[in-house]
């Protein structure tokens, strides 16, 4: 079997990493890219340490001649690119009232025009390949609504949106497209940027959590994993929560 060369953007910590060191597990070789250059080498050399394949790689997914040049790297390491999990993003706590055009634009810019540059600059490996895995880090708050993040919500419902189209466009050429919205993931709830604006205590929110606890990076790159196999082969694009039971709507 071919073998499948992964991207893994925002992959430097948390969720990105974490699906990085999955897929290095699983046997693939691994583009490890984001901003943090020195925090994508830490992850290479523990997936190197582990036996696995990777390599560090830097740029911002909203500048295509970087991710060209990014992905242009990763094939002359490992050769085609046909997984992509596009998890590179941001997210920060505004009252709507509050948010400017330049708040709005910078959360559309990075969360879903990076996503739409990321997957078109690998699409041709896929279509070449005719095989292929998209898999987009969306976020539960697109479903649920988020009280400050009414611009970070809408840009990751675009995401979802984005999905569905795209599975739809690429499933003749043999790539699945589908997105994973976590829920609460305790490295990402307990980050300097959130914490202050959590609204209840650890402990409150794991009891309405069916399965009695928030979640960790790796539950979310578990589903990554899944999504990249061949044994995902006929789900596309499908919205995989991964957030302990709890409803959304």
């Amino acid at each position: 079997m071919t073998t499948r060369v992964a991207l893994v953007t925002g992959a430097a910590a948390g969720i990105g990493k974490a699906c990085a060191m999955r897929l290095a597990r699983e046997g693939k070789p691994v583009g490890v890219l984001d901003l943090n250059l020195e925090g994508c080498q830490a992850v290479v050399d523990e997936i190197t340490a582990a036996g696995g394949k990777a390599i560090a790689l830097q740029g911002s997914i909203v500048d295509r001649a970087q991710m060209g040049a990014a992905v242009d790297k990763l094939r002359a390491a490992f050769g085609p690119v046909t997984i992509v999990v596009n998890n590179a993003g941001i997210s920060n706590f505004i009252a709507f009232e509050d948010l400017t055009d330049a708040d709005w634009d910078i959360m559309f810019e990075i969360n879903t025009k990076g996503t739409f540059v990321v997957t078109q600059v690998c699409l041709p490996d896929m279509k070449a390949a005719n095989w292929g895995r998209v898999i987009n880090i969306s976020s539960s708050s697109a479903q649920t609504g988020s009280v400050e993040q009414v611009h970070y919500s809408a840009s990751k419902g675009a995401v979802i949106s984005m999905t569905r189209s795209l599975a739809i466009a690429l499933g003749p050429y043999g790539i699945t497209v589908n997105n994973i919205p976590p829920g609460a993931v305790m490295q990402t709830i307990m980050s300097e940027a959130n914490k202050h604006r959590f609204q209840m205590p650890i402990e409150q929110l794991q009891k309405i959590i069916p399965v009695g606890r928030t979640g960790v990076p790796e539950d979310i790159a578990n589903a990554c994993a899944w999504l990249a196999s061949e044994d995902s082969s006929y789900v596309s694009g499908q919205t995989i929560g991964v957030n302990g039971g709890r409803v959304v709507s």
